[in-house]
């Protein structure tokens, strides 16, 4: 596979690079789509990454579901343990190695695909309200990763809800994945502890990611899609109230590489920089197994998502 073999080149640090990230304004959609549409293929086939505002989800939801992403990491490891990894659902410890770097990631996540939930889930005894408010999250950040995706498809010539469709969370094969992320505090760290990555090197999988983070907890760095061989990295600094988007591998591969899939990495904190915690939460827009990606011009064989996901999930953990 074309995107395991780029992957495996990523792994250098290279330099920082100031560059600008498109913000785009999502209010008043229906009115403004064209607009809209407009400005996200700009930032998607030029640089590959951007941040959106206006977007509807509402500060309070957003803290409540990092609440109980800390609260759920703070778990004894034995507890955690019994909602484990399976078939890209539960909970992993330090478990994804990058083909770029090939050492594991110094984080653990849990990760929420709900058609694979069953026996994952945390009690209410063990978290009350996880599983009912985490489910209204994750359906939140569809609602939004299908209004940009919307913008997408008219774009590539496809019908307004063609993503929607190849997303369709009312089924069993639905994959799309909000996955809950805690990068390990670096306060009692040895010196050779920060030669490594909090996440390496890597593009996503999917058609669309959809990224909130903690303001004052930095260290994402990307690098735009066409200026992969460059080592130019760009820090992302958090904010409230914005998210940051990037195209996956999947939407690059549908869209015949006119969309940029991003690469990008979360580094080590440097001396003066905050050594906590870092925590993130990522809302992967994976299209559904039996939905089959082949571009309008036909540039890559078609190939159903199940197979391209497993392909990839097999490269990394």
């Amino acid at each position: 596979m074309e995107e395991l073999r780029r992957e495996a080149t990523f792994g250098h640090v290279g330099v920082e690079v100031e560059r600008g990230i498109p913000v785009i304004d999502l209010a008043d959609f229906e009115e403004r789509q064209t607009e809209i549409a407009d400005a996200l293929w700009s930032a998607a086939s030029e640089v590959g990454f951007f941040q959106i505002v206006n977007h509807g989800l509402s500060a309070t939801e957003i803290a409540e579901a990092f609440n109980l992403a800390e609260r759920f990491f703070a778990l004894p490891q034995d507890i955690k343990a019994r909602h484990p990894l399976r078939n890209n659902a539960g909970w992993e410890f330090k478990a994804q190695v990058r083909p770029s770097t090939g050492t594991p990631d110094n984080k653990e996540s849990y990760q929420i695909t709900l058609p694979r939930m069953a026996g994952l889930w945390p009690s209410d005894a063990e978290i009350a309200g996880f599983e009912a408010t985490l489910r209204a999250f994750e359906h939140r950040n569809w609602l939004l990763g299908m209004k940009v995706l919307s913008c997408f498809a008219r774009k590539l010539g496809f019908e307004s809800d063609f993503f929607t469709r190849a997303h369709d969370c009312t089924v069993a094969e639905y994959q799309c994945t909000l996955r809950l992320i805690h990068y390990m505090g670096m306060e009692q760290a040895k010196p050779a502890d920060f030669a490594l990555w909090r996440a390496g090197a890597h593009t996503d999988f999917d058609c669309l990611t959809l990224l909130h983070q903690k303001p004052g907890q930095g260290g994402l760095q990307l690098c735009p899609g066409h200026e992969a061989g460059s080592d130019g990295w760009t820090s992302v600094e958090p904010a409230a109230g914005v998210i940051t988007c990037n195209i996956g591998d999947m939407l690059m591969r549908w869209s015949d590489d006119r969309l940029q899939s991003t690469l990008h990495r979360v580094r080590m904190p440097q001396p003066g920089e905050y050594m906590g915690p870092r925590q993130s939460i990522a809302f992967f827009c994976q299209a559904n197994t039996d939905a089959i990606i082949a571009g309008p011009a036909g540039k890559y064989a078609p190939i159903n998502a199940a197979d391209y996901i497993q392909q990839r999930i097999a490269a990394n953990f």
